[in-house]
């Protein structure tokens, strides 16, 4: 039973009848006051009328009165006319009642009456004028008619309450049956969920509610924890993967220095190149770390205005030498009338030398890589671009390209460890900036940060 009285259905079929009969009740007390309300305005009527026709002529005004009274089967009419004195003229009123004021309106007041041969104390609705002789008419109406139209009401309204009542505790019911239904479901779901089955989802109906919104959200949340768990799961596998190689190759060099060394020179120099691999090891876990940091929004305190045209000019001129180096030409074009964005400066200039790095890695001797900075359609968002002519990236990779530890198979052979893209991409969402890859004009690939611009918005708005 406590079990019941605590759950969604019992709750909301309880609240549902108690909503439905508040509502009656004021229904019924609106029906209630208009009934009432609308006998005792026409009986004030009609004592109105009776009372100014019996003293419009007061030679005529006892006949009068004998009429309204004799017109009476139910003995339910009363009247009376009284001398200056109060002496009783004409009527079945023994005496004109003393705090009735002579002024035609109607009022309740209490007085005696004779009854079929007895007196009684009734409550009379009454209305009282005096005539030009000095007399005084006075017209009324007995109460238990107005009294028994009310109770009858009343009662009505009381009866006509039990079948609401009843029917407002069934509609709830089925209206919480139905919602527990689909929560059952939903908990169900849940519950798998919570075994650890990622896959599962809430259902959701086809009328767009608030359970088929709510749903939603909750599926769009657990294909992100799906993704991310997947992500992690990946992480970890490539991470202990990566770190085996360098790690085996380092013991086996120390234990080679350690037993075939001949003198110090030897030993140094295996020791020399176990902290190039240690220095290797240390590289990629920083990568890992700083791509989660970078995920997880904690540079967002740094941000403020960038000259993105600044940013990308001081990259291109930092990776000049190695592009000398390598036999490849590197142009850069940027255009002056960029506005500045809002970012991470510093973050900024590390996504763009990552893409430069990576363009000049995979380009061959002789080949060009260009760097530009330009608005889209001529005064859009920023665009951010590097394109090589190296030999590209397949249409079917391109979408893993930016992930951790994702490596081409024409990247396999050369030094990395699968995250300068993946860091490039996080610093492109942590900004809110679009990253996309695809064909150069000149073959290789060409790689695409599209930065919103305050200004180009504002413009597109207006």
């Amino acid at each position: 039973m406590s079990r019941l009285t605590r759950s969604f259905a019992f709750r909301w079929a309880l609240g549902i009848a108690l909503w439905s009969t508040l509502l009656s009740l004021m229904l019924f007390a609106f029906v209630y006051w208009q009934t009432a309300a609308f006998m005792q305005d026409e009986l004030n009527q009609v004592l109105r009328h009776e009372v100014r026709y019996a003293a419009r002529d007061p030679g005529q005004a006892a006949n009068r009165i004998e009429t309204w009274i004799s017109e009476d089967l139910h003995s339910v009419h009363f009247a009376g006319l009284f001398g200056p004195d109060g002496r009783k003229l004409a009527g079945n009123l023994d005496a004109r009642p003393a705090n009735l004021p002579l002024d035609g309106e109607v009022r309740r007041i209490g007085t005696e009456v004779a009854i079929a041969g007895r007196r009684l104390h009734e409550d009379l609705w009454s209305a009282a004028v005096d005539l030009s002789d000095g007399t005084v008419v006075v017209v009324a109406h007995d109460t238990d008619e107005i009294d028994r139209a009310k109770a009858t009401v009343i009662r009505a309204l009381g009866l006509a309450l039990v079948p609401t009542l009843a029917f407002s505790i069934l509609g709830g019911v089925l209206l919480a049956g139905r919602a527990k239904r689909r929560l059952a479901s939903t908990e169900a779901a849940v519950a798998r969920v919570m075994r650890g089955d990622l896959r599962q989802r809430l259902p959701v109906g086809e009328a767009g509610d608030e359970f088929d919104r709510l749903a939603r959200d909750v599926n769009g949340m657990l294909d992100e924890i799906e993704r991310l768990m997947d992500e992690v799961r990946g992480v970890g596998d490539a991470v202990a993967h990566d770190l085996r190689t360098p790690l085996t190759r380092l013991r086996l060099r120390l234990e080679r220095g350690r037993d075939q060394a001949r003198d110090i020179d030897e030993l140094r120099e295996a020791v020399d190149q176990g902290l190039v691999w240690i220095d290797q090891t240390l590289e990629m876990v920083t990568a890992v770390l700083r791509i989660g940091e970078i995920e997880h929004g904690r540079r967002c305190a740094a941000f403020g205005p960038v000259d993105l045209g600044l940013v990308v000019s001081e990259a291109a001129e930092l990776f000049e030498p190695l592009a000398e180096d390598k036999g490849i030409d590197l142009k850069t074009a940027v255009d002056a009338g960029v506005p500045p964005i809002e970012g991470d400066r510093s973050l900024i200039f590390e996504a763009i030398s990552n893409l430069l790095d990576n363009a000049i890695k995979f380009t061959p001797a002789g080949g060009s890589v260009r760097v530009g900075l330009d608005r889209r359609d001529g005064d859009g968002d920023a665009v951010i671009s590097v394109e090589d002519t190296g030999p590209g990236i397949v249409s079917g990779e391109r979408d893993l390209v930016f992930k951790r530890f994702y490596r081409a198979e024409r990247a396999r052979q050369t030094q990395g460890n699968g995250l300068g893209l993946g860091l490039v991409a996080a610093i492109a969402k942590l900004h809110g900036f679009s990253l996309t890859v695809g064909d150069g004009r000149a073959g290789g690939c060409r790689f695409e940060m599209e930065c919103p611009v305050a200004d180009s918005r504002s413009t597109i708005t207006d």
